[in-house]
């Protein structure tokens, strides 16, 4: 980062401002703000200047005369309102993410696929200004997504992160020196085709963590870091989120939760030639044919393919909103200026 409030927005809104707008019932509505701009609903319009010079946490009344909680979004209400491309990864599984994986400031940090960047802009905010991020995604189309989301967060392109487009395997040896990488993240369908190269670009103690949908994937990736020999036994979590309705003595938890989202799987670097003490389990199956293979592609765990024009309008949007951020944070440089 080159400027440290772009890390930390504070003060009065401003026009390019990204603004999360409470209102009757509890409806959110996360705008951009402009000099020009509206807030249309069915209860009457908010117009954007009556935020601008206003306190974060500020209520406005919108035409009608009905009430508006005016706040910067937090890291996961962006996450969960920004464009996409592809699925995002949850808060919830963000937030193990760094905390098991061990995602430290200053850390180097390869992250494979990017998707909408979801993910990215905890591992950015994790590894502080000293340490960076590599993120490879083999789409063209979604690391534009996730550069407009990430953009837009930031007010700008981070200086401690650099996408790559390509595959992981072919274009790892080549951005990184082996032995150099501190930790590794893969979110993608197959990661164990990808773990010699992340074996070989870890530190010793580094710390590998893949992000899997189904019991199956969870299953083969485990086996497969196991039969390497390179890695401590890996470990195996998911996370669920179950909130709760507190209202006087009504304390109860909620009718939904955020239940299965993902697993998490995560195992470290063995030093070279270093042997890890055996591992006494029962017998298990750990063979695998085509059909087992099969089961593994997209289609069949649900994965939803999203059309072409769909992602160009993401884009479009993702961009939209990056260039309100830099809008914003050009007007705090020149306010600082002028002080």
């Amino acid at each position: 980062m080159t400027d440290s409030r772009v890390q930390r927005p504070s003060g009065p809104f401003r026009a390019g401002d990204r603004v999360q707008l409470t209102g009757p019932k509890g409806r959110l509505h996360t705008v951009t703000l402009r000099e020009d701009g509206e807030l249309h609903t069915h209860q009457g319009v908010l117009r954007h200047r009556d935020l601008i010079g206003l306190p974060d946490g500020s209520v406005v009344a919108n035409s009608s005369g009905h009430d508006y909680l005016a706040l910067r979004p937090l890291l996961r209400d962006f996450a969960m309102s920004m464009p996409r491309g592809a699925a995002i990864v949850y808060p919830k599984d963000a937030a193990q993410i760094v905390m098991q994986a061990d995602i430290f400031p200053g850390a180097t940090v390869v992250e494979a696929g990017v998707g909408s960047g979801a993910l990215s802009l905890s591992l950015l905010r994790a590894v502080g200004p000293a340490g960076n991020l590599i993120s490879f995604e083999r789409r063209e189309d979604f690391a534009d997504v996730a550069r407009g989301n990430i953009e837009t967060f930031f007010g700008e392109h981070p200086d401690t992160w650099k996408v790559v487009v390509g595959d992981l395997v072919e274009a790892l040896p080549t951005e990184v020196e082996s032995g150099s990488v501190d930790r590794v993240v893969l979110d993608m369908l197959a990661p164990w085709e990808c773990m010699d190269a992340v074996a070989d670009a870890l530190t010793p103690g580094g710390v590998v963590l893949c992000y899997v949908a189904t019991a199956t994937q969870l299953s083969r990736v485990a086996e497969y870091i196991r039969g390497t020999g390179l890695f401590t036994d890996p470990e195996a979590s998911e996370t669920m989120v179950r909130g709760w309705h507190v209202e006087g003595l009504a304390v109860r938890p909620d009718h939904r939760m955020v239940a299965h989202t993902g697993f998490l799987l995560a195992a470290r670097r063995l030093a070279p030639g270093a042997v890890a003490p055996a591992v006494k389990r029962r017998a298990s199956k750990s063979s695998y044919g085509d059909e087992d293979v099969e089961a593994w592609t997209p289609g069949a765990v649900g994965d939803r393919e999203i059309s072409d024009k769909n992602l160009r309008k993401r884009a479009r949007e993702a961009e939209k909103a990056a260039e309100g951020a830099r809008l914003a944070a050009a007007s705090r440089d020149s306010g600082a200026a002028t002080e």
